[in-house]
């Protein structure tokens, strides 16, 4: 599989004029390689020629489980704590051998260190983005990657099950004692990590879609946004339901019709060869006409994989034509300052002949 996938990289490499690519620890590492290491103060990169084997730059404390994984000719430039990890960059430019040729490189992931050492060890070298490029090998999964998927999503709306049965989200409660139930639920149930933070705001901090978890209690009457996803063998969910603790009032009523009624057709409409901006724009309208297009404030979907946010984006401008094994989020939501908010978020997947959606919990305005 990941040699399939390097190959599939090298000839896009070689079809952009890239002669190597440099990987950082995170989603793109683990798809072509299937090493996962964390960021850390040790720099950790994989450089990926266009021909011959890995040149992989990592601490020597971490070359046994690398070896493990890594293809047999991959060569290992491994440094310890005390020496450094300057010199090493320069034994692995020497192995290339790259003289001013052009190297790929993840501006969304790559820090300055690594940036810097690469600019001093390979003189003469340009340094272009991967982005443009290398995110259509990863936009459309196989049915290994979907089945991880959907298993997290099982994950993730069990959790929630749990919580909701145990009757956790309700008024004296603190958000931050909700997320904290959430995340140790979801361990729980099978979870082999966290794909974000969980959201849990409550009142008029549902009015701000990327809210932060606080001190503040839960109180009736309050409109109680949760979003949350676990990770399975890599893969992410990311789920947002919206509740109201005790009684809803009609604005409640109304917003909540608004933003189910946009998630479904933005889900009815998702299908191969449709761009993606049009399920943003379908989903968009229907909001627009209930009278709150102003109050939508962001796109109405991201693509879902190795990581939470990354291609394609559901969003105004992106003419990319929609194809199976896509998968992506169907998000729209409305906030009203000092009201409060509503979204619903679901997992999409295109299919051959339309989408199939992954989350499966109940979209209503549920009273807890």
């Amino acid at each position: 599989m990941y040699k399939s996938r390097l190959d599939a990289l090298r000839r896009l490499q070689l079809a952009n004029d890239i002669h190597s690519v440099a990987l950082m620890p995170g989603a793109n590492m683990h798809y072509f390689t299937g090493r996962t290491t964390h960021l850390s103060e040790r720099p950790a990169v994989t450089f990926v020629p266009a021909e011959g084997p890995l040149a992989v730059l990592l601490p020597e404390l971490e070359a046994p489980a690398a070896k493990s994984i890594l293809p047999e000719d991959a060569r290992l430039f491994t440094y310890r704590d005390e020496e450094g990890h300057e010199y090493v960059f320069h034994q692995v430019a020497e192995a290339l051998g790259l003289e001013g040729k052009s190297i790929g490189v993840e501006y969304l992931a790559m820090r300055v260190l690594e940036m810097r050492r690469i600019e001093q060890a390979f003189p003469g070298c340009p340094l272009l983005a991967v982005e443009p490029w290398m995110p259509e090998l990863r936009m459309v999964k196989d049915a290994t990657e979907v089945a991880h998927m959907r298993r997290a999503v099982e994950i993730a709306e069990r959790a929630m099950q749990c919580l909701l049965d145990d009757g956790a989200i309700r008024a004296g409660r603190t958000e931050l004692q909700v997320a904290a139930d959430l995340q140790v639920a979801m361990l729980r149930e099978g979870g082999q990590g966290q794909a974000f933070s969980p959201i849990v705001v409550g009142g008029p901090n549902t009015a701000a879609p990327h809210a932060s978890p606080s001190g503040r209690p839960l109180a009736e009457g309050d409109l109680v946004i949760v979003d949350w996803g676990t990770v399975y063998e890599g893969y992410r969910s990311d789920i947002t339901r919206t509740f109201v603790l005790g009684e809803s009032t009609s604005e409640m009523v109304r917003i909540h019709d608004a933003v189910l009624a946009a998630n479904q057709a933005g889900q009815l409409a998702a299908r191969p060869g449709l761009a993606a901006q049009e399920v943003d724009r379908i989903a968009r309208r229907v909001i627009t006409l209930a009278g709150y297009g102003e109050y939508f404030i962001h796109r109405t979907g991201h693509g879902l994989g190795l990581e939470t946010h990354e291609p394609p984006y559901i969003v105004e401008g992106n003419l990319s034509l929609l194809q199976p094994g896509m998968s992506f989020t169907v998000e729209p939501g409305i906030y009203l300052p000092g009201v409060g908010g509503v979204r619903i978020e679901d997992d999409v997947v295109i299919t051959a002949d339309g989408s199939e959606t992954l989350t499966t919990m109940s979209r209503d305005l549920v009273s807890l």
